[in-house]
């Protein structure tokens, strides 16, 4: 039962994180490593709003506001920004390039985020605290990580149901499978492009934002996250949702059955998911099909 849980909770978590990372390159093509450092400050912008929030006085309910906003308006000012001033010069080159150049807007917003809040830990202890605890059989869980499991799960049913029953998702997939005809079809590609990477962008703060009640927020933690975040979006499948998902998951319950059976292969359990998985299917579990052009 301990594996379970535990289990989900991780998955949830992951999974809140690669959604973003998954919907950009599935429509973008761009590898993007800039993902980590969005979900840094999403954590740190959460963390320290918390903590002043919280000496107000004022009700609970509103740290989770702050969750909610801090994110969205965190992903939105670093989203566009770096859209707008590093990778759109960059649209029609290699795909390394833009792999590259994504590399270098991570390394210089882990700078940024050093020079703001320096290398001291944040603690926003206070919406984990307040929601208490429950008991599932001999297990005393934590409430918000229940909540945890059933936000991600409601934001992976919103992010399946844009994508195919949206006039904005239907646009999107044009835009995968053929990006020129849905040129000439009068869509917009730079700015579908534009939107994507800011939702993105928030997703990613919005993992970081989700994190910061449960862990001590450090310099350094996008780089984790990063890595677990492309393991999972591999596994299921470059571009796919229900791949992220289906990867999360099994990320989520290799990890926990490491941690409460065998500790010390807990990293190594999650990478050799990965490798079983890509040995039998090299581009994931969902990958989207590619139109064939002639």
């Amino acid at each position: 039962m301990a594996i379970v849980i535990d289990g989900f909770v991780y998955a949830s978590w992951i999974f809140v994180v690669a959604l973003g990372l998954t919907l950009i390159f599935g429509v973008m093509k761009i590898l993007n490593v800039a993902h980590g450092a969005f979900y840094s400050f999403g954590a740190y912008g959460a963390a320290s709003l918390i903590g002043l929030y919280s000496q107000t006085g004022l009700p609970v309910a509103g740290e989770f506001v702050i969750i909610l906003l801090s994110s969205a308006v965190i992903g939105l000012v670093l989203g566009y920004a770096l859209e707008r001033v590093l990778l759109r010069p960059m649209y029609g080159h290699d795909e390394v390039v833009l792999v590259l150049v994504s590399y270098a807007a991570f390394l210089m917003m882990e700078d940024v985020l050093r020079l703001i809040w320096g290398s001291d830990a944040y603690f926003a202890y206070q919406p984990f605290v307040a929601v208490g605890f429950v008991e599932i059989g001999e297990l005393i869980v934590s409430n918000y990580d229940l909540m945890l499991v059933g936000f991600a799960i409601t934001l992976g049913g919103a992010g399946w149901w844009l994508l195919n029953h949206s006039r904005f998702g239907h646009i999107l997939t044009a835009v995968i499978h053929d990006r020129e005809m849905a040129t000439s079809f009068g869509v917009n590609v730079v700015k579908v492009f534009l939107i994507t990477f800011i939702l993105g962008a928030i997703l990613g703060a919005l993992g970081g934002a989700v994190t910061a009640p449960k862990v001590s927020v450090t310099p350094g933690m996008g780089v984790e996250v990063i890595v677990l975040a492309f393991a999972v979006v591999a596994i299921g499948g470059m571009g796919s949702i229900t791949g992220a998902m289906i990867g999360a998951l099994m990320v989520g319950l290799a990890r926990a059955a490491a941690v409460h059976l065998l500790p010390e292969v807990e990293l190594f359990a999650i990478y050799v998911v990965m490798a079983g998985v890509l040995v039998l299917r090299p581009e994931g579990l969902f990958t989207r099909v590619q139109a064939r052009k002639i």
